[in-house]
């Protein structure tokens, strides 16, 4: 049973037996009464007295409205589970400090020590080995089929052995279009979200093989796949609340299994999150906002708007905050530096030791394009420039272009679409496409 209601530009977004569905106008978002109406009836149906209950949640580089979903799961749970946790399903993001914790879930510090002693809020713990159980072996015969024939392997699917201490597993998290797997949300909290570097590694991999050019926005794809098969070796009852947020606000909720709600989320995404163009850009200016901190966050302002840029064109990702590449494998990019597929496939024995999932964020930033071996000359579709803290020199190492951020004029992007100049104010999450004629 699907339990939703989501607001688009034409029809519901999804139909299906227990659906409640409406359809509207773009501007109608559900009200704090509506999502408390419908996860009351979604609710209902589970047997949650006594139980215990983890929540996994999304870490703070997505826009949702986690403190109002927090209050209403502690509302209606807090007193009636035996345990009411949550778990940040962070993939392999640095872990959430208390007062960033506090913040995502919209609490203060007293209010946790105090009014939610109880609930305990748990970081995805990547880094530790024993973090992590197996759940067995997605065998090479079905990898083949899954990836169309792209990759012939196995892969060890391990999952963060916590969840396995709950009697029953929610997902709580927003739907966008997502460069590696199509869109994000449904089972993608599991994997990556909560799961050990395996499937981390090898679904990045799949999606850089096939290319977040072709993927992002994608419903249906190979990567999906994966990831469904993998969740589906989770012997736990599984709810997902999938939600769609444009802006500050929540266009969409669909709750039931993580397939079917997430079907439902991503039908109303691709509604609100891609901006369809006539013609492509020549520049673009992505700027992009505080809580992305580091560039393997922040290169969501090239991946969303990589599709309507036309070849020898430039996307700026304007971030003064963020000096950092990555947090976690900055050391790793700083030796492979950024590139396209074809420069890594065409000189694999090179680089086949590194982590699969960095070489996979490399291409992903780094574009389409082509590697000639015999002349060990690239050549990218698009420029990709940082206009951030990160050095000129550190840039150039990357094999990335540099504006100094302090030398751009809004004023000089704004309002130049017919010349081809597009600015962007905050990017990342909004997919542009060019339409079809």
């Amino acid at each position: 049973m699907l339990v939703g209601r989501g607001y688009g530009s034409s029809g519901s977004g999804y139909s299906g037996s227990g659906y409640i569905g409406h359809s509207g106008s773009a501007d109608r978002y559900l009200t704090e009464d509506e999502v408390r109406e419908l996860m009351r009836e979604a609710l209902a149906g589970i047997e949650t007295a006594g139980r215990r209950i983890i929540v996994i949640l999304p870490d703070g580089t997505r826009t949702a409205p986690i403190p109002m979903m927090f209050r209403i799961f502690e509302e209606m749970l807090g007193e009636k589970a035996a345990a009411l946790d949550y778990l940040i399903a962070l993939g392999t993001h640095q872990p959430m400090s208390d007062e960033a914790i506090n913040k995502l879930i919209g609490i203060t510090a007293e209010e946790r020590q105090s009014r939610y002693a109880r609930a305990k809020i748990f970081n995805h713990r990547w880094d530790l080995p024993e973090s992590f159980v197996d759940l067995g072996v997605i065998s090479e015969d079905e990898i083949v089929a899954i990836s169309d024939g792209l990759l012939r392997q196995s892969v060890n699917v391990r999952l963060n052995r916590l969840i396995f201490d709950y009697d029953h597993v929610f997902i709580c998290g927003p739907t966008f279009p997502h460069e590696v797997v199509g869109f994000s949300g449904g089972n993608k909290y599991f994997f990556p979200g909560i799961s050990g570097p395996e499937v981390i590694n090898f679904s990045h991999w799949l999606g850089a093989l096939i290319t977040s050019y072709a993927l992002i926005g994608q419903k249906h794809t190979p990567v999906r796949r994966v990831i469904d098969r993998a969740a589906a070796m989770i012997d736990r009852p599984k709810l997902c609340f999938s939600m769609v947020v444009r802006g500050e606000s929540l266009a969409g909720l669909y709750i039931g299994s993580p397939e079917e709600a997430w079907e439902a989320a991503s039908d109303l995404s691709s509604q609100h999150h891609i901006v369809w163009v006539d013609k492509p850009f020549k520049r673009v200016l992505s700027v992009m906002p505080k809580l992305y901190d580091d560039i393997w966050t922040g290169s969501k302002g090239m991946y969303k708007l990589e599709p309507a840029i036309e070849p020898g064109g430039e996307v700026v990702i304007y971030a003064p905050h963020i000096d950092e590449i990555s947090y976690t494998h900055g050391h790793i990019l700083d030796e492979v530096g950024y590139h396209t597929r074809d420069y890594f496939l065409k000189q694999w024995d090179r680089f086949k030791d590194y982590p699969l999932g960095v070489i996979a964020h490399s291409t992903h930033l780094k574009g389409i394009g082509t590697y000639d071996e015999k002349t060990g000359v690239e050549y990218p579709r698009i420029r990709v420039t940082l206009a951030t803290g990160v050095s000129r020199e550190r840039c150039e190492r990357l094999n990335l272009g540099y504006l100094d951020p302090a030398s751009i004029n809004f004023d000089d992007w704004r309002g130049r679409e017919d010349e081809g100049i597009l600015l962007v104010p905050k990017a990342g999450e909004m997919l542009y496409r060019i339409r079809q004629n």
